[in-house]
C-alpha cells in the first residue's frame, strides 16, 4: 500500500507539473496585449513598453514560467496584473462560495442517484425501471444552463420558494440566507451529474446481480433483494468510489457556468471575468488550483479504492 501511495503521489506531482506548463503556454497564445489593456486606448507605445517591463512581460517565456513555478513552490500564487492583490487571498475568499456549492451538488447527486440507480436495475424490464433509465439518459443530455433556467422559473418565479440570483454580501455570517442562495445552483448541478451517476450505478448493480456470489446467496434462501443488499451493494459502492473523481471534475465545470447564471461570487465567475480582462497571473493560478483539486481528488479516490477493496490489496501482495 505504501509503495502504491508513493507511486501515485509521484504521478500526481508529474501531473501538476505538466498541467502548469500546458496552462502557461496555452494562455500565452491567446490574442490581446495585457500591457495595452492596462494602459488603455490612449497609452503611447512608450507607456505600453514601460508597463510590459514593469510586469515582466518582456523577459523570455521560460523565465516567466520559472518565476511563476518558483513562487508556487513557495506557496505564492502571484498577484493580479490589474489590481495588484494577492491571487491566493482572492481564491480563498471565492472558495467560500464554490466549495460549499460543490459539496452540496455532490451530496444531492449521491442522494438520489444511488437509490434510484439500484431501483432501476432491480426493476429492469418493468415500467418503473424503464422510466428511470430513460429519464436519466434525458437529464444527462440536458445543458446545465437550460436546466438552471427551468429551475429558476419553477422555484423562483412561480413558487417563490428560493432566490433566483445573488449571494449575501456578509457571506456565511448569514448561514440560512447563504444556504438558500446555493440550493438552486446546487440542485441544477446535482441533477445533471446525478443522472450520469445513476446510469453508472444501474450498470454496476446489474453486473453485481449477475455475480456468482449473489446467485449463491439467493440459492441459500435469500431473496434477490436481500442477496443484493448483503453481498452486491458493497461492490457497487466500490464502483461508485471509482467514478467520484470524474464527478468532481464535472461539478467544477458546471460551477463555472452556474456561478455566472446565478450571480454567485465564486471561483468560476472570477475565472471568467479574469479571462476577459486578460489577467494572466490570476487566470493561470486559478486554473492550476482547479486542476490540482481534481488531481488530488483522483489521488484520494485511488487510495481509498485500494484500501477498501481486498482484491487489490491481495494483488499487490502477490506481486
Amino acid at each position: 500500500m505504501i509503495r502504491y501511495a508513493l507511486t501515485r503521489l509521484a504521478l500526481l506531482v508529474v501531473g501538476l507539473f505538466v498541467a502548469s506548463a500546458l496552462i502557461f503556454v496555452t494562455l500565452r497564445v491567446l490574442p490581446g496585449d495585457v500591457a495595452q489593456l492596462i494602459g488603455g486606448v490612449t497609452a503611447t507605445p512608450e507607456q505600453v513598453a514601460a508597463i510590459r517591463e514593469e510586469l515582466g512581460l518582456n523577459v523570455p517565456l521560460t523565465a516567466q514560467y520559472a518565476a511563476w513555478a518558483g513562487g508556487i513552490l513557495r506557496g505564492d500564487l502571484g498577484h493580479s496584473m490589474l489590481t495588484g492583490s494577492p491571487v491566493a487571498a482572492e481564491i480563498a475568499e471565492k472558495s467560500a462560495v464554490t466549495l460549499p456549492l460543490g459539496l452540496l451538488s455532490l451530496t444531492i447527486a449521491l442522494l438520489f442517484s444511488i437509490p434510484l440507480g439500484v431501483v432501476s436495475a432491480m426493476r429492469r424490464g418493468r415500467a418503473g425501471g424503464t422510466a428511470l433509465s430513460v429519464s436519466a439518459q434525458v437529464l444527462a443530455a440536458v445543458p446545465v444552463v437550460w436546466a438552471g433556467m427551468m429551475l429558476v422559473i419553477a422555484f423562483a418565479l412561480w413558487l417563490h420558494w428560493l432566490p433566483a440570483q445573488g449571494f449575501p454580501r456578509t457571506g456565511w455570517q448569514q448561514p440560512a440566507t447563504a444556504l438558500r442562495s446555493l440550493l438552486l445552483p446546487a440542485l441544477t448541478i446535482g441533477i445533471i451529474e446525478g443522472a450520469v451517476l445513476l446510469r453508472f450505478v444501474r450498470s454496476a448493480t446489474l453486473q453485481a446481480v449477475g455475480q456468482d456470489f449473489v446467485r449463491t446467496a439467493a440459492a441459500k434462501g435469500l431473496t434477490r433483494t436481500q442477496a443484493l443488499v448483503r453481498h452486491g451493494l458493497p461492490n457497487v459502492g466500490l464502483s461508485v468510489i471509482t467514478v467520484l473523481g470524474l464527478q468532481v471534475a464535472g461539478i467544477i465545470v458546471g460551477a463555472v457556468v452556474i456561478e455566472q447564471l446565478f450571480g454567485l461570487p465564486g471561483v468560476g465567475r472570477m475565472l471568467v471575468a479574469d479571462v476577459g480582462n486578460r489577467d494572466l497571473p490570476k487566470v493561470q493560478s486559478e486554473l492550476l488550483v482547479l486542476t490540482g483539486f481534481v488531481l488530488v481528488v483522483g489521488f484520494v479516490v485511488d487510495l481509498a479504492h485500494r484500501a477498501i477493496d481486498p482484491r487489490l490489496r491481495q494483488t499487490e501482495a502477490e506481486s
